[in-house]
């Protein structure tokens, strides 16, 4: 549909560049290339950065962001899980932050942190945080009392509770909440790059629109999309290799 609309040109190629002029875009991002038709001078990529070097180094921000969510949030989740004072001391905190669209702290964070990757990382971990510790407040609460009270029977002491029954059946819940916080900081990738994003895709796809070279900006929008499709399959797949009970008991 989207070849057919663009060859019978009912859309203007500024607003909606064809495949195939997408394609050569992010071919061109790929690769060594004129300046300019004619020029014999040869610029690497774009913004002399190859679209894949882009990439990595928006992956890179992410697993700084996310990844520091992905270690403190469960850690946060069990201790919220298992106290009920803490819980109602952090809890309306924690609700405040995830309710926070990232666009409305990104500048206070540019304030405090400047514009380089710091700022950024920041961003994307305060993405990350909330959907991972609510994930796993939930795990927790959702282990039947009946287990704990079993396991307690046979002698476990609190860190056996914790490590062999409340751990085990918490997992999965985790799991998922990592699968939506990694979802939702990459969607957030673009409005951490907006500023100084340079290397980054989100950083490219922003430029690029600024200088109304759509075709480079779909190419950026697809390359994000199939990240996205990527790392969401990825945790996924390493879910069913670590939780292989879920769903059994």
């Amino acid at each position: 549909m989207w070849w057919a609309v663009t060859a019978a040109a009912l859309v203007d190629p500024q607003f909606l560049p064809g495949p195939g002029a997408v394609w050569h875009a992010f071919m061109r991002a790929n690769s060594w290339h004129e300046l300019a038709p004619g020029v014999p001078r040869e610029v690497r990529g774009e913004q002399n950065y190859f679209l894949w070097e882009h990439l990595v180094a928006s992956l890179q921000r992410i697993g700084a962001g996310a990844g520091a969510a992905i270690v403190l949030g469960p850690i946060t989740g069990f201790v919220l899980g298992t106290s009920k004072v803490v819980a109602a001391v952090v809890e309306p905190y924690l609700n405040f932050l995830r309710a926070l669209p990232p666009l409305g702290y990104i500048g206070l964070l540019i304030v405090w942190f400047g514009i380089g990757d710091t700022s950024k990382i920041w961003l994307l971990f305060l993405a990350a945080f909330p959907p991972v510790v609510i994930a796993t407040v939930a795990g927790v609460h959702g282990v039947s009392i009946d287990r704990i009270n079993a396991a307690r029977s046979l002698g476990a002491n609190r860190v056996q509770v914790v490590t062999r029954v409340l751990l085990p059946a918490t997992l999965p819940e985790v799991i998922g909440g990592i699968r939506v916080a990694i979802g939702f900081a990459w969607t957030t990738v673009v409005a951490a790059e907006l500023n100084n994003g340079i290397p980054g895709v989100g950083g490219l796809a922003y430029l690029a629109g600024q200088r109304l070279d759509t075709a480079l900006t779909l190419a950026c929008i697809i390359v994000i999309g199939i990240t996205a499709l990527a790392l969401d399959a990825a945790i996924k797949g390493f879910g069913a290799v670590a939780v292989p009970w879920k769903g059994k008991a």
